[in-house]
């Protein structure tokens, strides 16, 4: 039995988590692409269309250096210096929120999805300190994060 333990020890891991789907203040683009070519297109889309690729990070390969494999799976934060300004001229907590978050996760059958909280969703707790300015400029990038998402998936 503890030889058996022993063994288990080492056996390469795998994890499959379940295909993300819509929820409240999400927008989610199921794509036929692969997950690499996904997270390829969406941080040119970002460039595209004026936007940044600020910070990035995902589990993925440190996983799979100890073994465990894992779908693909990518956050990449984007903003642009103009965005954060404005949003601090309206309200300096809401740029806690600020990079916005692009989701790329991998599917079980190989494809890979694009999500993200949509801007409006993130900004609306601030909208007591920001008022419509802060929400106007919600909704400029609620458009831009649809328009890099519909390039990033076609």
């Amino acid at each position: 039995m503890r030889f058996l333990i022993l063994v288990m020890c080492f056996i390469p891991l795998s994890l499959r988590a379940e295909d993300l789907s819509v929820r409240d203040g999400w927008a989610v683009h199921k794509t036929d692409k692969p997950y690499v070519q996904l997270v390829k297109d969406t941080r040119a889309a970002v460039k595209t269309h004026g936007m940044f690729v600020v910070t990035q990070a995902g589990p993925t390969a440190a996983a799979a250096k100890r073994g465990i494999t894992i779908p693909g799976n990518r956050v990449i934060g984007v903003f642009n210096n103009d965005f954060a300004v404005k949003v601090l001229g309206t309200s300096t907590a809401a740029m806690i929120e600020a990079p916005i978050r692009l989701y790329v996760t991998e599917n079980a059958n190989k494809t890979a999805t694009l999500s993200y909280k949509m801007p409006t969703f993130i900004f609306a707790p601030y909208k007591k300190d920001g008022g419509t300015e802060l929400m106007t400029l919600a909704e400029e990038l609620d458009s831009i994060f649809a328009k890099i998402a519909k390039d990033a998936q076609n």
